[in-house]
């Protein structure tokens, strides 16, 4: 019997993205799979059931689950969803590994063999899967457009009868892919840009695109991409050069988060209250904590007289787009163990052993146990 791939509603109140979109569930069934989607799953973004040639649409999550062999997933499952899901399924997606343990542990009692694309190793091979890059250069986008959007001022240079309006001066804390891509858009829209990481490897890659690199004499450079964590003495010292190009800006952005990990804390209040009157902050890491002392997770806040944006979904603001990409990331991770309508699971794949979570009732991911204390 040919693999059954199943696709159900995404329950999550704020999430709008898919985790199949059209072409690519043309490319399952090429490799002989069946597929099954709830009907209406996409139409939050804007992906009707008409547009998927050769699904079987069913009316209900308990229907997709049953027949499914393989659950593809953008948000963790409800406890309800797995006690629906077949003994020995696969479920791939975006599983938020570190933050619940009793989740972990319905899986194992399931039995379920779950891959959380956040664990994928950082190596070459893996870049084409690679959904918090995918979904990162989203929200990087969204960001800048949501300062622009709040801004009381114009981001490029304006010219007219009177005169001319100088652009707006972003800062943008944190140079991975939001960081590039909020440093990308914002110059695009025409506002002056400057940005801070502190790896210093990242200087060419703002400069690049045309900012200019804010130097605080810290390094961090950490494994895998990311950055380490700060010693006291080096956040005195962040916080002290931080504070005057914080103070200058019309709009800053933040995007330092750390998969699995709390957002740090970067500008304080006192940084805040510093700002220009009428300035924006948009804390891309308001889900994690936020990096700005007094961001509200999904709401917007008046520090005296500077707007606090901590969006939440900032993915699914765009969905249709951001559905494509994170489709494509699953299918380039799960499509080269399906052959001839067969699922064979590679244990001996590097990526594969990499980002799995749970299989045979076990917890595998060794990171995972340590940060949950297991």
């Amino acid at each position: 019997m040919p693999v059954v791939i199943g696709v159900p509603s995404e329950t999550d109140s704020g999430e709008r993205r898919l985790a199949v979109v059209p072409d690519v569930v043309k490319k399952y069934i090429g490799l002989g799979a069946q597929v099954v989607m709830q009907s209406g799953a996409g139409k939050p973004a804007h992906f009707h059931d008409a547009a998927f040639d050769g699904v079987t649409f069913v009316d209900s999550d308990a229907e997709v689950c049953a027949a499914a062999d393989i659950i593809l997933a953008v948000q963790p499952p409800s406890a309800t969803r797995i006690g629906r899901m077949k003994t020995g399924a696969v479920l791939l997606g975006m599983l938020q590994p570190w933050f619940d343990a009793n989740r972990i542990a319905k899986m194992q009692k399931k039995n379920i063999t779950s891959f959380a694309l956040e664990l994928l190793p950082r190596i070459t091979r893996s870049q084409s899967m690679d959904a918090l890059s995918s979904q990162a250069a989203v929200s990087g986008y969204e960001c800048a457009l949501i300062a622009a959007d709040h801004s009381p001022k114009f981001f490029p240079m304006l010219t007219y009868a009177a005169g001319t309006i100088r652009p707006a001066k972003v800062l943008v804390i944190g140079a991975g892919v939001a960081g590039l891509q909020a440093i990308a858009t914002a110059r695009r829209i025409g506002a002056m840009v400057e940005a801070y990481d502190v790896r210093p490897d990242t200087r060419e890659q703002v400069e690049s695109l045309g900012a200019k690199f804010v130097d605080t004499g810290v390094s961090a450079a950490g494994q895998g991409g990311y950055a380490r964590e700060l010693t006291d003495e080096e956040k005195a010292l962040q916080t002290e050069k931080l504070a005057k190009a914080v103070a200058q800006c019309d709009a800053l952005i933040t995007t330092a988060a750390i998969p699995g990990r709390a957002a740090p804390t970067i500008i304080t209040a006192d940084m805040v209250a510093r700002m220009k009157p009428g300035a924006v902050v948009v804390d891309m890491a308001a889900d994690t904590g936020g990096n700005v002392e007094g961001t509200v997770k999904g709401d917007k806040v008046w520090i005296n007289d500077v707007l606090v944006i901590g969006p939440t979904h900032i993915p699914s603001r765009m969905p249709v787009h951001a559905s494509e990409m994170y489709a494509k990331n699953l299918f380039n991770f799960i499509s080269p163990f399906i052959k001839d309508g067969e699922l064979t699971l590679d244990w001996d794949d590097e990526v594969m052993a990499g980002c799995c979570l749970t299989h045979e009732g076990e917890l595998r991911h060794a990171g995972v146990k340590t940060a949950l204390g297991l």
